[in-house]
């Protein structure tokens, strides 16, 4: 009986030649981010000299970006792992509904209601989320959220409704 240090599953050898999926591919990704990059700042202006232009930061981030994802990529290729594991679309369903709730209720609903509301939405993209403890989490999320962005950061964003009549603030959600 072998001993599984850490808790990872034992690779499962297949016929392919990629030993380890999860970084290959992960590694492709990144290059592809990567190129990704370099496309979008193509308009920019670069390096002249010693003269830093503004396309010269996103450039050489892409091209390190490319760089370590095909390291990922060919670590992948070289070292054994474990295989890609099934996926599941509640994570990503709910961290998506998080940020549209966000979007469409803080202008209405203010800081403090939007981002309780957010949290609380974002909580359900897992299984082990509580009640109780997303409320408390989401209270101490929110209250250092009130504190960060209008006093901190001192961002113009209101912290309340700006009516306290849900009539009001039923109407102003459905008019965008």
């Amino acid at each position: 009986m072998s001993e599984n240090v850490g808790g990872v599953p034992e690779p499962q050898r297949s016929g392919s030649f990629i030993r380890a999926p999860r970084e290959f591919y992960g590694g492709l990704v990144l290059v592809a981010v990567g190129a990704f990059a370099l496309w979008a700042s193509r308009d920019l202006g670069g390096m002249r000299g010693f003269a830093f232009g503004p396309g010269t930061a996103p450039t050489l981030f892409a091209w390190i970006l490319m760089g370590l994802g095909g390291a990922v990529a060919v670590t992948g290729l070289i070292s054994d792992g474990p295989k890609i594991d099934r996926f599941y679309l509640r994570g990503p369903f709910f961290i998506t509904l998080s940020v549209v709730v966000f979007a469409l209720t803080v202008r209405s609903f203010g800081l403090a209601l939007s981002s309780f509301l957010s949290i609380c939405a974002a909580a359900g993209a897992t299984p082990e989320a509580r009640v109780i403890e997303t409320v408390i989490c989401g209270v101490a999320l929110t209250a250092f959220c009130c504190l960060l962005f209008p006093y901190a950061l001192n961002l113009p964003m209101p912290l309340w409704p700006v009516s306290y009549d849900p009539l009001v603030l039923i109407k102003s959600l459905s008019v965008r």
